[in-house]
């Protein structure tokens, strides 16, 4: 395994997806950029902003942002892997709902996940 840099100082940019908060938009689950703490949303989600973020800032490295998860990804080789322990919050809160922000998603939420 290559060295992979990890910043385990910085902590998140919030409790969810930096980019669909400023849309006003909805995610499946979080992941955590471990080089600045952005929270974007999953390859599952509408928008794929964690994707999005590595592309625009070459940080390949993310860890999920999810309750009781701890693994990483790196984008450059596709690998799960261990790491160490990152700033907290490690997690979006335990009753904040998957898929999320509660209030913005929409009924139909799975068919919209299905068809894109």
């Amino acid at each position: 395994m290559a060295d992979r840099p990890i910043n385990t100082s910085v902590g998140p940019s919030g409790p969810g997806c930096a980019d669909c908060e400023a849309t006003g938009s909805w995610w499946f689950h979080l992941r955590r950029c471990v080089d600045c703490g952005h929270v974007g949303c999953c390859d599952d989600s509408l928008h794929r902003h964690a994707r999005g973020h590595v592309n625009a800032t070459g940080h390949t490295i993310i860890q999920s942002f999810e309750p009781g998860e701890d693994w990483f990804y790196d984008f450059t080789d596709d690998s799960v892997f261990e790491g160490p322990t990152l700033a907290e919050p490690t997690s979006h809160p335990v009753d904040q709902t998957v898929p999320g922000p509660r209030e913005r998603v929409p009924a139909d939420w799975v068919q919209q996940l299905e068809a894109r």
